[in-house]
């Protein structure tokens, strides 16, 4: 994929999906102001979740053992997968082995981290999302954009269209006279997914949240859709990131205040289902469990970039966003988008594509997403400490263009002599620019920096020359 700037010019020209984004990221985070006002120890969890992701992340592995003897323990079967490739294998050997050409999912960052239904769809299965944002991203052969919201860039008008043009090649189709009223859209939805919940043998889910010291797995969602998936299949298989686990229920109780208010604003979310292992006659008769690395060891190892691990995807660092908000998710190429992801997917992917050197510049670094962060993830420093890694990656050889132009100013600055003869040149090419105030598009290599922004015209006099002209040189 192109470096983030190239991505990220179809979001900018793209002034309906400037103005949906605009409109929701500002009502959610308004929503979440109201809501994280009325707590009077705000900041007391905020420091208590930072505090229990470090513990967990400080003895990840004791906690992995013991999440997974009470999965076990509960009737699960639990399986550990290093990369995404191992990952899709174990959940297509479990699905075929039951022997159905297709399942439910609910919203899961894990599996689309992984590209699971591409990997089911190569061997002919076909993974229907169940949440209503992932059912419009799906059936509009889109990305999603967002992480809370993933259909974030359409408006209603987009949703129906989508939903009359789609839905009957795939399943029950959108009532005639389908309007964009949200009572309607969410009728169509719901008749659309009850045939395929009714049918579905096989589920297949994420986690929020693992509590190691029960086995139990915990999903929050709001339209209850993920409910009936987690308990209508005979079969449920949970993949689910190694960061995920929380030692006691104590600690979730943390999470459970955070995660709510910092997401959607609300005080608390309108589902909560909590799984452990299979119980008889209720529910899915068989769990399994995938414990997903995926890179997440490597961040680990890391002593500074490892506070992305704390991330409980509330989608908060997204709603402040200035660059995001305009950008939209499009262009960071990864199921992560905004600030975490500036952060989470070089570290997961490592820094060798054009794309992922260029996220940690992809933000002002104003703070703004450090400040609503519920668990303390300082991504401004962690931005400019993946900066440094890769500008260490390029050190050496063939020095590049903005690698000249950063010596050439050392060497100015450190003369103030020379410095005083190159603001002397620059208020003389002023006098040829006559009334213009910017240079508008310059040659290379300063067209690299000019292409996304307007160069000023240079000042007909300086700091010094209107001090002295004003002053008198006496007065220096």
């Amino acid at each position: 994929m192109p470096k983030f700037p190239s991505m990220a010019r179809d979001g900018l020209a793209n002034t309906q999906q400037r103005r949906n984004l605009q409109h929701a990221t500002h009502t959610i985070r308004s929503k979440r102001a109201t809501v994280v006002d009325e707590v009077p120890d705000w900041e007391e969890l905020r420091v208590r979740g930072a505090a229990v992701k470090d513990q967990v992340l400080a003895h990840l592995d004791d906690y992995l053992v013991q999440l997974e003897a009470s999965l076990t323990a509960s009737g699960a079967t639990v399986h550990w997968a290093r990369d995404a490739d191992e990952a899709n294998r174990i959940v297509r050997d479990l699905v075929q082995a039951k022997e159905v050409d297709e399942l439910v999912k609910v919203k899961s960052m894990a599996t689309q981290e992984i590209e699971l239904n591409e990997a089911l769809e190569e061997v002919g299965i076909s993974a229907w999302e169940t949440d209503l944002a992932e059912l419009i991203v799906q059936l509009g052969h889109d990305r999603p954009s967002h992480i809370l919201v993933p259909a974030i860039h359409r408006n209603r008008s987009e949703i129906r269209d989508i939903f009359r043009e789609e839905m009957g090649a795939v399943g029950t189709p959108a009532p005639d006279g389908l309007t964009d009223e949200p009572t309607d859209l969410a009728e169509a939805a719901r008749r659309h997914l009850r045939e395929k919940f009714l049918r579905a043998k096989v589920a297949v889910s994420g986690a929020n949240f693992a509590v190691a010291d029960t086995g139990t797995l915990v999903v929050l969602e709001s339209e209850g859709n993920g409910r009936m998936c987690l308990t209508l299949p005979e079969t449920l298989i949970s993949v689910v990131g190694i960061e995920k686990v929380v030692p006691t229920w104590e600690d979730l109780d943390v999470f459970m205040q955070l995660l709510p208010r910092s997401s959607t604003g609300e005080r608390m979310n309108p589902y909560t289902s909590m799984w452990t292992g299979t119980t008889e006659g209720d529910g899915p008769q068989e769990v399994h469990v995938v414990l997903l690395d995926n890179g997440r060891t490597s961040v680990l190892a890391d002593e500074v970039g490892r506070q992305a691990l704390r991330c409980i995807r509330c989608s908060a660092c997204l709603n402040v966003c200035p660059v995001y908000e305009r950008a939209g998710g499009h262009a960071y190429g990864s199921v992560y988008p905004g600030p975490i992801g500036a952060i989470l997917t070089p570290q997961l992917r490592g820094t060798s594509s054009p794309l992922d050197q260029s996220l940690p510049y992809a933000s002002s670094l104003c703070g703004a997403c450090f400040d609503v962060c519920p668990v303390r993830i300082q991504i401004p420093e962690l931005l400019v400490h993946l900066r440094t890694q890769v500008v260490d990656e390029h050190r050496g050889g063939r020095p590049s263009a903005e690698g000249v132009a950063m010596r050439t100013a050392s060497w100015m600055f450190a003369d103030h002599r020379r410095y005083e003869k190159a603001q002397r040149a620059s208020t003389m090419s002023s006098k040829l620019l006559g009334e213009r105030t910017t240079l508008g598009r310059l040659p290379w290599p300063a067209s690299s920096w000019s292409g996304a922004r307007d160069a000023p015209a240079p000042p007909r006099e300086t700091f010094r020359q209107w001090w002295v002209r004003t002053h008198g040189s006496e007065s220096r």
